[in-house]
């Protein structure tokens, strides 16, 4: 007796690829377009981060506020250091940049220790962003400092500042936190903190 030749019939599988979902991030240049120096017009700074890869670009304010999303999140830092090293490249200016996440730019205005204290001008409200945490000693030693009637509070990788007479007048600058934390810093006023995370959160 013959065998009988007995056909199966053909199963497909269908593969699932796994695509990460596009992150929202911020990237927040240190003193570009100011007093003439550092010039890096915003359409080429965009071009230079579609060059990298990045998506949904947009930048806001001459000096230097850049959304953008990546399917490839990675450690802040190392985003940072991908972006000064494009800035290098493509403009030739040392530029210090500071990312955030969407998920941190809430938690910054979140925590916001001046908000909703009597007498306060929001006006006069602005956010020192930090590249890293400050470590203790750096702490410690900066709390010694007292510059009233401005005041400062610092959580984490924020710097809170209220500055009545001005931020332009304030001794706490950026370079002041530079100095006296080891960390690199920028500032914006509140402002452009919540303008900046309705942009991200778009």
């Amino acid at each position: 007796m013959k065998g009988k030749l007995i056909e199966y019939p053909k199963i497909s599988y269908l593969l699932h690829q796994t695509i990460s979902p596009m992150q929202p991030y911020i990237a927040i240049l240190r003193g570009i377009n100011v007093s003439g120096h550092n010039k890096i017009p915003m359409l080429e700074l965009k071009a230079m981060f579609e060059g990298l890869g990045y998506k949904n670009i947009v930048t806001y304010i001459q000096s230097g506020n850049v959304i953008f999303k990546t399917a490839k999140p990675k450690d802040d830092t190392v985003i940072a250091s991908k972006v000064e090293a494009a800035i290098k490249h493509t403009f030739n200016y040392t530029v210090p940049v500071i990312i955030r996440s969407l998920q941190e730019m809430e938690t910054a205005i979140a925590n916001n220790p001046f908000i909703g204290q009597d007498g306060i001008d929001i006006e006069k409200f602005h956010i020192t962003f930090l590249a890293s945490a400050p470590d203790t000693a750096s702490l410690e030693k900066i709390s010694q400092y007292d510059y009233p009637p401005d005041k400062f509070v610092i959580l984490q990788k924020e710097v809170y500042l209220y500055c009545p007479g001005g931020y332009g007048n304030t001794k706490l600058s950026n370079t002041f936190f530079e100095n006296k934390l080891n960390v690199t810093a920028t500032t914006r006023n509140l402002k452009t903190v919540n303008k900046l995370l309705q942009l991200i959160d778009k």
